[in-house]
Formats: C-alpha cells, sequence, structure tokens
C-alpha cells in the first residue's frame, strides 16, 4: 500500500475518480427508493483504497461523487463528505492487506468487511442523513430511510463486489516464494 503522493498515486486519484463518476452515471441500479442506488462505485473505492490507501481513496471518493453530482445538475454536500468518509474508511480496512503478496486470505477478507460493514452503517445510516437534516433541512424520517437502505445496499456491493476484485487483483500478483530458481 502506498503511503506517498507518487506521480503514479496522483494519476490513479484522477482516473480513479473518473471512473468514479462513470460508473455511479451507468452501472447504479435503483433501489426503488427515491434517490438511492446499489453503486458499483464503492466497490470500485475499495480496490483503489487497498492499493493506495485511505488518503487516495478518500479523494477519489470525494472528488468522484462532485463530478458526478455535477453531471446531474448540482452537488449533495452531504453525500459527497460521505463518499470521502467511505474512502477513508475503505483504506483503513485495507491497512494491513498486502495485495502484492499475491494473497488475500480469508481472515483478511473477514477483516476487511466487518470494518467496511461498520463504517458504512455509521456513514450513511447516521453521517448522511444527519449531514442532510444540518445542512439541507431534509425530513429525518425520510433521509434516515435513505440511509439505512444506501448501508446495506453499499455494504453488500462491496462485500461481494469488492472482495471478488481485490481477490481478482491479487490472484495476478506473484506468490511470494513461489519462484524458484533452477
Amino acid at each position: 500500500m502506498k503511503k506517498d503522493f507518487s506521480v503514479k498515486t496522483i494519476v490513479a486519484i484522477g482516473i480513479g475518480s473518473a471512473v468514479f463518476v462513470i460508473l455511479g452515471r451507468f452501472a447504479s441500479i435503483p433501489t426503488g427508493v427515491p434517490n438511492t442506488n446499489i453503486e458499483t462505485t464503492y466497490p470500485f473505492l475499495a480496490l483503489m483504497a487497498a492499493l493506495f490507501g485511505p488518503l487516495p481513496a478518500a479523494l477519489i471518493g470525494f472528488i468522484g461523487h462532485t463530478l458526478k453530482d455535477l453531471t446531474y445538475g448540482s452537488p449533495w454536500w452531504s453525500w459527497i463528505i460521505c463518499s470521502g468518509i467511505v474512502g477513508w474508511i475503505l483504506g483503513f480496512a485495507a491497512r494491513k492487506i498486502d495485495l502484492t503478496s499475491g494473497e488475500f486470505s480469508t481472515k483478511e477478507m473477514i477483516r476487511f468487511n466487518v470494518v467496511q460493514i461498520v463504517g458504512n452503517a455509521i456513514v450513511w445510516g447516521f453521517i448522511a442523513p444527519t449531514l442532510d437534516v444540518l445542512i439541507y433541512s431534509e425530513p429525518a424520517n425520510k433521509v434516515y430511510f435513505q440511509g439505512l437502505i444506501s448501508a446495506t445496499a453499499n455494504s453488500i456491493a462491496i462485500g461481494v463486489i469488492g472482495t471478488l476484485l481485490i481477490k481478482a487483483y491479487a490472484s495476478t500478483q506473484t506468490k511470494k516464494g513461489s519462484l524458484k530458481k533452477d
């Protein structure tokens, strides 16, 4: 996991933000609850967090969500802020995963998913709706319900798609000690 802001990391933030916008615009599945979707952006953000760490993932979430909202009209700052927080949490959850080792063990998967589920519950179930009430004077019952649906949908999407993406990436790396000199 990268800890510095190399050119590679800065480029990843730019490209990651662009992919976040594209996924958010064209690969979201409506839940039936207004303004609430099953997002493929957050599983992708989980992969970026595992590769680059908390701060780049936070920036990808924040910048990507801002740009995505701008394509619809106006930014919804409470949820944009929360996308940044989720990126940071995903980076924190992935901090002990060494994808370059070529493995993403069951223990690592469980630890990662427990942290991301708790993080999603706090961010989408509490922080986002509270900010909606404070910033936009939205009705509490509406936004807390949307938050509950988002927390559930994002946790499942990351748990399934995100875990598969991270596992797939890890499997492309050479396992340590697997190469032997003849």
